[in-house]
């Protein structure tokens, strides 16, 4: 090969190699409807083969605090307890911070493959959003959600359906698919852990109330469910009637009791395990 086809060759290999590093969005924090300036770990900037996304959406409010606030509930603390766990549990190559993403149009998200969104009663996902998270789980990707609560717009304090509203944003994701319970012998509750005996994992609003239960009457039987693609794979979990992210949050916590803060953890593990082997 010539010196000059050879550099261009070597140019060409520089470039493709920036391009992809490029592509992937550096560590970002962002101020949280509950925390602001959270310690970050000593690990923040090591490059890791994994961390668990949270997903960024546009909610319901439109911007009424002056941004999307949603999505940041329990952010960073609960995502930083959860990966640590993730170190301790298993043998997944992770940092101990999340990484926030976007449906932004870019190749960004395609990056992270395990995403988590909280407070999703609450999203208001447009079309090309929508559009962009099917192509992300047809890819392979995961998505699990959690902490919304109830399925009557009268058990609200603000007259909303957060299943509804849930539901309105998946029917855009997938309008051909449908939502399901997911049997106690669903290979993603035995990956890690065999859980058979799941229970209601409450919020921390039980420090103040003693309730393991939010919005009412409609919100006291926890549901596991899912949305599989076309070889059966789950690849939208969904954590209704429950709060895994609170009890991540406040697992060190002593008044937060144990068995709640260990079944969200194994909880945690079988999926993301699921997913990387699935």
């Amino acid at each position: 090969m010539r010196p000059r086809t050879m550099a261009a060759v070597a140019f060409l290999a520089l470039l493709t190699c920036w391009g992809v590093l490029r592509a992937q969005k550096p560590f970002r924090e962002y101020p949280g409807i509950e925390y602001e300036n959270f310690e970050l770990p000593r690990d923040y900037l090591d490059k890791t083969e994994w961390t668990r996304a949270r997903l960024k959406y546009p909610d319901i409010t439109h911007g009424m605090y002056g941004r999307d606030v949603y999505w940041t509930m329990d952010y960073p603390r609960s995502d930083r307890h959860l990966l640590e766990g993730v170190r301790r549990l298993t043998r997944i190559n992770t940092r101990s911070v999340e990484q926030v993403v976007e449906l932004d149009g870019t190749d960004d998200i395609y990056n992270w493959p395990t995403l988590y969104g909280v407070e999703v009663g609450h999203w208001d996902l447009p079309e090309n959003q929508a559009a962009q998270l099917r192509e992300f789980l047809l890819r392979g990707g995961f998505l699990m959600v959690d902490d919304f609560h109830g399925s009557d717009a009268r058990d609200h304090d603000q007259g909303i359906n957060e299943w509804q509203n849930f539901t309105e944003g998946m029917s855009k994701v997938f309008p051909d698919r449908r939502i399901e319970d997911l049997p106690d012998n669903d290979q993603i509750f035995h990956t890690v852990y065999d859980l058979d005996d799941k229970f209601q994992v409450p919020g921390a609003q039980w420090f103040d109330t003693g309730l393991q239960y939010e919005k009412g009457p409609t919100g006291k039987v926890p549901h596991w469910r899912g949305i599989r693609d076309d070889k059966g794979r789950v690849m939208v979990a969904i954590c209704h009637n429950m709060d895994l992210g609170d009890a991540w949050e406040w697992s060190d916590d002593p008044r937060y009791p144990e068995k709640w803060a260990s079944l969200a953890y194994r909880v945690a593990m079988n999926y993301f395990i699921y997913d990387l082997t699935h």
